[in-house]
């Protein structure tokens, strides 16, 4: 019998497997936590890539926007931030320096999460705003996507005199990865921005999948609202399971984050065989938070699971179903096949709110079967959204067996967001 680690919420889930059934336990090959992370990071700003230094870019200037990802992301800024705070003064003294939180189509970050995510010396001492996606005020028309969507940013990023961002490299189950130009489309994007990246044309592609940027529609536009933006400077960093600083990387928008993804693509890639029954995560919090952003997890499953086989979730969804239009949808349609062939139909132009996450998860439904493991979130909610739920991983298997049988191939990808997943 192996006993398993998986991620859940803040504080893990156990899971104990018969041995003969377990075809393996498929994990990123993420080096260990840097030594010191301050210092990789101070030496990624020293070596940027593509880019002359941060106070290079910042001396002359008199305002500077820094893009800082939401409180559903786990970066590391308390130890970005400052890094870059003292860089951007460094080159100018006295720039007006305001951190612009990309919510995307999130809800409003809260001054608790912000606490949590930079400290309160941050929070208390440096100009921060929210970034609303459908505050008209607040944005500005600035051309046409390549997908023919208009692209509408926050005024803020459009304004300034220096642009940059931080955040983190993960593999991402519709734009390859995280990172980079993602921090502008959709973190200050407008709603009906986002909405055209994120149609369901895009998300069907065959190129829109985790840890692939070649042909990939939705990273064109991404990079096409990066440059527009004139994203100048970029902090990205790698983390691993434990959410600490395995290597940083800095400079030019594209530049730098090609050599992260590279990094990571090198790293992440795991051969999984096909099995009955596939048990992941969401990576455990923040990224578990809901079932909405838990799609993600499930798609490391859809990699390898047999057709008409057993995707086990571990997820806290702690906030619920993460979305009023997402429950609602999935809660409501006849079948997930249904939901599907409703959403082909539906034009660039007329992408509605979540489409994207619900077309994904009705995607997995239509071919699997999804048990979500969660002692924190309603079971019937789930089971209303076409899923079935188990307070234990030991539970969900045994119901899983009902449908597969007691023999059925088991494979363990205990983060499913932090593994770029190929079939044997």
């Amino acid at each position: 019998m192996a006993q398993i680690k998986i991620p859940y919420g803040r504080t893990g889930i156990a899971a104990n497997i018969s041995g003969d059934k377990l075809l393996g336990i498929y994990e990123a090959g993420l080096p260990a936590e840097a030594a010191d992370p301050i210092a990789e990071v101070e030496n990624a700003l020293d070596h940027p890539i593509g880019s002359k230094k941060l106070e290079e870019l910042a001396a002359g200037k008199q305002n500077a926007v820094i893009i800082a990802s939401d409180h559903t992301r786990p970066v590391p800024s308390k130890i970005l931030m400052p890094a870059l705070l003292k860089r951007l003064r460094a080159g100018s003294p006295n720039i007006d320096i305001t951190i612009l939180i990309a919510t995307g189509c999130h809800r409003e970050t809260s001054r608790a999460e912000l606490v949590e995510k930079f400290g309160e010396q941050i929070v208390d001492n440096e100009k921060i705003v929210v970034h609303d996606s459908s505050d008209k005020d607040s944005l500005v028309y600035v051309g046409t996507l390549p997908s023919g969507g208009e692209l509408v940013l926050n005024k803020m990023v459009m304004e300034t005199e220096l642009l940059i961002s931080e955040g983190f490299i993960e593999p991402h189950f519709f734009a390859g990865f995280s990172g980079g130009r993602k921090s502008v489309l959709p973190g200050v994007a407008a709603r009906e921005t986002v909405l055209a990246n994120h149609c369901s044309e895009f998300i069907q592609s065959p190129f829109a999948r985790t840890g692939n940027l070649d042909n990939n529609p939705i990273h064109k536009d991404m990079v096409f609202a990066a440059d527009k933006a004139n994203l100048a400077f970029i902090l990205n960093v790698v983390i691993n399971g434990e959410k600490h600083i395995v290597k940083a990387f800095a400079g030019h928008r594209e530049k730098a984050h090609e050599a992260g993804c590279a990094f990571l693509k090198n790293a992440c890639k795991v051969s999984v065989p096909a099995a009955d029954i596939v048990i992941t995560s969401n990576g455990g919090y923040p990224l578990d938070q809901n079932i909405y952003q838990s799609v993600k997890g499930m798609t490391a499953g859809e990699a390898v699971c047999r057709e008409g086989g057993i995707i086990i979730l571990a997820a806290s969804c702690s906030d619920g179903h993460g979305g009023n239009a997402f429950y609602k949808v999935l809660s409501e349609c006849e079948s997930a096949q249904a939901l599907l062939d409703s959403i082909a139909n539906i034009p660039r132009d007329k992408t509605t709110p979540d489409q994207w996450q619900y077309q994904i998860l009705a995607r997995i439904l239509a071919k699997y079967k999804v048990i979500i493991v969660t002692n924190d979130c309603d079971h019937e909610m789930i089971r209303q959204m076409k899923m079935m739920a188990a307070n234990s991983i030991d539970e969900a298997l045994a119901m899983a067996k009902e449908f597969v049988g007691d023999n059925a191939t088991i494979a363990v990808i205990p983060d499913g967001v932090s593994v770029i997943v190929e079939k044997q």
